[in-house]
């Protein structure tokens, strides 16, 4: 009786383990499960669009002839281009080249049937300070960037590149620019970027990065292309605006690091120039995005001390 009796726990207990181990099995096969839905299925998407944003705007004819019109309609209605014609030098450039090779003479015929003039006093060239850029040139509305000029408002942020394999634009992966000579991106922002120096005239503003090492980057689009281009005979002065982050660092200022290779170089070349490190418009710009930030608090207090000490 005893043995029967112990041979049927032993039965029941080999029962309720083999039970317990199928039921954890499966619940760590559910478990796997949603960790694959919740995790990997949505990072494959991501890999996904990843990869095609490395291809060529997917729509590029249509974002690029609809801005065109956008820009001889609504923003420049005074010049007279075929926004068609701009497509389809752009197109040849671009497709009759391998994708690492379409050179800035590529886009000599585009640029050619484009021509673009402004007034002086306008011009404002910026490095590594982009979003500051666009907030200063839409509060003082006078400026004129590369992205306002008919190439600048067509192209900006796009990326495009051909096939070698067969004709056609590749939507599924373009070549970085460090692996490409002539890349067919880098070449035409490098053209677009000349033609807007050689333009510059009077009294045109520089707007750099004091929270970062080589602020004035002699390989960046800035130093490379722009700086070489500007007309001595053409610009009056060259206004130097270095603006910091609210919260720091403060690496470089008109006094110190590669601003002053900038100042050295405009002299060498007979510029006139100025440097300021506090501007007032600037500072202003960026309290508005944290108006609670403790140097705006400071900056907001002096400037009322200031005030009620002119009207006295």
């Amino acid at each position: 009786m005893g043995k029967d009796y112990n041979m049927h726990l032993y039965s029941g207990a080999m029962w309720w383990a083999l039970t317990n181990v199928t039921f954890f099995t499966k619940a760590c096969q559910i478990f796997v499960k949603i960790i694959l839905m919740t995790w990997l299925i949505p990072l494959l998407v991501y890999l996904g669009q990843l990869r095609a944003q490395l291809g060529t705007t997917p729509n590029i004819k249509h974002i690029v002839v609809g801005r065109c019109y956008d820009y001889i309609t609504l923003v420049n209605p005074s010049l007279r281009y075929d926004c068609e014609e701009i497509w389809r030098q752009f197109e040849e450039a671009v497709l009759l080249q391998s994708s690492c090779n379409v050179t800035v003479e590529n886009y000599h015929p585009m640029f050619y049937a484009i021509p673009q003039k402004w007034p002086c006093d306008r011009s404002l060239f910026w490095s590594k300070t982009r979003t500051l850029m666009h907030s200063y040139a839409a509060a003082v509305p006078h400026f004129w960037t590369l992205e306002d000029t008919l190439v600048g408002f067509m192209f900006n942020d796009l990326i495009w590149c051909g096939q070698d394999a067969r004709p056609g634009f590749d939507f599924s992966s373009c070549p970085a620019w460090s692996a490409c000579r002539n890349h067919p991106v880098y070449s035409l922002w490098r053209q677009a970027s000349q033609s807007f120096a050689e333009m510059a005239c009077g009294n045109i503003t520089v707007l750099l990065n004091g929270s970062i090492v080589n602020a004035f980057d002699r390989k960046s689009m800035l130093g490379s292309v722009e700086l070489d281009s500007l007309n001595p005979h053409r610009v009056d002065y060259v206004n130097i605006k270095v603006v910091a982050n609210l919260d720091g660092p403060y690496i470089e200022s008109c006094h110190q690091g590669s601003i002053m290779d900038l100042i050295q170089i405009l002299q060498s070349r007979g510029f006139h120039w100025t440097c300021t490190d506090n501007d007032q418009t600037l500072m202003i710009l960026q309290c508005i995005q944290d108006p609670k930030h403790p140097s705006c608090q400071t900056y907001a207090a002096n400037l009322t001390q200031r005030k009620s000490l002119t009207s006295e």
